[in-house]
């Protein structure tokens, strides 16, 4: 579990393949504690989101993190486009008594959705992302939504998209700075958003 509040950025190192996909990952700016002290803070089988894809840590050097990555992980989210010197929102696994800064996020990406625009507005940003009607019915205004692994509030919802604002802050420490129209973004619903259609599907039928 996380709370989509990112830890640090990494950037690609290598990608291979052999029965199964393996991304290095070199951690290059950290934003808060969690990271400071990799030896200690981070285990070999630890849980990490990497641009809100929950991976399992297989090896780490240093500062190079390893993790293997399944066929149906790579069919779900857009690490199958990730590229050798890309940027990877990262967040270490809530821990007991963690302070939860987002909102509640399990790091299984739901699906990926398209930027539509991204306009300047006084200092921040606003991303415009596609809607899709599978997911369409789980994004509302002022509700919670997970993007590239950042807990993030919906603005305004549309028939076709919906938009959120990016702070400076959140622009400056996270791979949202390298996001351009067309690019494809890691998307994650609300748990209570999931639940809650949920419910009411069982309940019409």
């Amino acid at each position: 579990m996380f709370s989509g509040i990112i830890s640090a950025l990494g950037v690609v190192k290598n990608i291979t393949y052999d029965d199964i996909y393996s991304f290095d990952i070199e951690i290059k700016k950290v934003n808060l504690e969690d990271f400071e002290n990799l030896q200690n803070a981070i285990k070999i089988g630890c849980s990490i989101a990497c641009s809100g894809v929950c991976l399992t840590l297989t090896k780490k050097k240093n500062e190079t993190l390893t993790f293997d990555v399944s066929k149906e992980t790579l069919k779900k989210t857009n690490l199958s486009n990730w590229k050798i010197g890309d940027v990877v929102n990262l967040e270490r696994a809530l821990r007991v008594g963690d302070e939860i800064g987002g909102h509640f996020v399990t790091g299984h990406v739901d699906t990926i959705l398209e930027v539509q625009e991204i306009i300047e507005e006084e200092g921040s940003r606003i991303l415009f992302i596609k809607l899709t009607d599978e997911i369409s019915p789980y994004i509302a205004s002022k509700g919670s939504v997970t993007i590239e692994g950042i807990s993030l509030t919906v603005n305004d919802v549309k028939d076709n998209y919906f938009n959120v604002n990016i702070v400076p802050f959140t622009w400056d420490n996270t791979n949202l700075k390298n996001v351009k129209v067309k690019d494809t973004l890691n998307v994650e619903i609300d748990l209570l958003s999931r639940y809650l259609i949920n419910y009411q599907k069982q309940k019409a039928n």
